[in-house]
């Protein structure tokens, strides 16, 4: 085995800083596969002095590529943990290409899930019912909140790859995102529904509707029961079919 050069602090920094921009040069052909190349190459660099092996290393990482860009962070601290490896030669280079290439999809869909569905919705929602409190700074709220979080979670995913390579696969599903995601889901619908309560009371009062209390805490109460029909997995025309029931109800009493 030879001795090959360590990556120091500010090399690993780069790297992680450069993977941010992931998809800036994102094209149909091979997606994430440039950003990719263009994060490790510092790391790259220092680990291959000679031209020939530097090229290898950059070509290995010039294929198909695409997963969710935070997660994504999770598989670059991986390649390094491997190509630390593949200098030091106690591996070979398909290592890292299969590492890559088993990641991204699983990861993919972790990340989709995690940060689109259940992070975003539950931030955004939080955020829109603090308005009538922070009004404009609402906005700034939002923006502050959602890039700590998901800034957070990139240092995190990109430390357990560089430090646990293949094991990260483990720490990943110890944090258990599924779980964290439907708990964020259920926050967005109950700020959007007293985000919605809320609307309900002052349309009512400026309108100068007398059974504006009544029918805000109605729309409440079925946001509430239709959530917990459909996490019942209650068909969803079922509970349609009910809303609009107790509709044509409370049209023909108020």
């Amino acid at each position: 085995m030879s001795q090959a050069p360590s990556l120091g602090p500010g090399v690993m920094l780069r790297v992680f800083l450069r993977s941010l921009f992931l998809q800036a040069s994102w094209n149909p052909q091979g997606m994430q596969n440039l950003g990719l190349a263009y994060a490790v190459f510092p790391a790259l660099k220092q680990l291959y002095p000679e031209r020939q092996a530097q090229e290898a290393a950059v070509r290995r990482h010039l294929v198909f590529f695409n997963t969710h860009p935070y997660v994504a962070a999770a598989i670059v601290g991986g390649v390094l943990f491997h190509e630390q490896r593949i200098a030091r030669g106690e591996e070979q280079p398909e290592k890292v290409v299969a590492f890559k290439a088993a990641l991204m999809g699983p990861l993919a869909a972790l990340g989709d899930g995690f940060f689109w569905l259940s992070l975003k919705p539950a931030v955004g929602a939080l955020c829109a019912a603090l308005v009538p409190v922070l009004e404009v700074w609402a906005a700034v709220l939002f923006i502050v909140l959602y890039n700590l979080v998901h800034l957070w979670l990139r240092a995190r995913f990109y430390w357990l790859g560089l430090s646990l390579g293949d094991r990260l696969v483990e720490a990943v599903a110890r944090a258990n995102l599924p779980t964290r995601g439907a708990r964020l889901r259920a926050l967005a619908a109950a700020c959007a529904g007293g985000l919605a309560a809320w609307l309900a009371v002052t349309f009512g009062i400026n309108a100068g509707g007398r059974h504006t209390v009544a029918l805000s805490a109605g729309c409440l109460a079925l946001g509430v029961a239709a959530y917990l029909l459909v996490a019942r997995r209650v068909p969803n025309y079922v509970v349609l079919y009910l809303a609009a029931g107790l509709a044509c109800v409370a049209g023909a009493f108020l």
